[in-house]
């Protein structure tokens, strides 16, 4: 998403646009792949130095519930973020060099919405996560990365 795509929408949604937020969604705006919050905070420390982890992290959770921006889990299992367009989908990240792939499937949605009314409850969210290995990286790798068996 564009720098001014993410102020419309905090806008929209009736936040505030501070200076220091501002300056938090100008940096999100340039990143493209995955990103951890202590990546964010130290390019913030280079040009804002003056914004504290309290507001990085209050701006990732806000951006969260508004559906720009979604938490992943890393091939290095730390917690990361990617800026996303606020509709339903899901993400793949490559196992091996932390590419992120959106997924989006009807049949997915419809066989998971079956499965938990089979167990006697309604759907009102879900996330769901997979990994894998990117065509790059399986290139790269050969054979060792064909698709195992779930």
């Amino acid at each position: 998403m564009s720098e001014t795509e993410l102020r419309e929408l905090l806008e929209g949604a009736g936040h505030k646009l501070t200076p220091p937020r501002s300056e938090v969604l100008r940096l999100l705006a340039d990143r493209t792949g995955t990103f951890t919050a202590a990546e964010l905070q130290t390019a913030l420390a280079a040009t804002a130095p003056e914004i504290g982890r309290a507001t990085v992290f209050r701006t990732l959770d806000l951006l969260i519930d508004l559906g720009a921006l979604e938490r992943v889990r890393l091939p290095s299992g730390q917690e990361g973020y990617v800026l996303c367009h606020p509709h339903h989908h899901h993400h793949v990240v490559c196992s091996s060099c932390g590419r992120i792939g959106e997924v989006e499937s009807r049949v997915l949605e419809g066989v998971l919405r079956t499965a938990v009314e089979d167990s006697g409850f309604v759907l009102q969210a879900h996330t769901f996560e997979l990994s894998g290995v990117c065509s790059p990286c399986r290139e790269e790798q050969g054979p060792a990365a064909e698709p195992t068996q779930i």
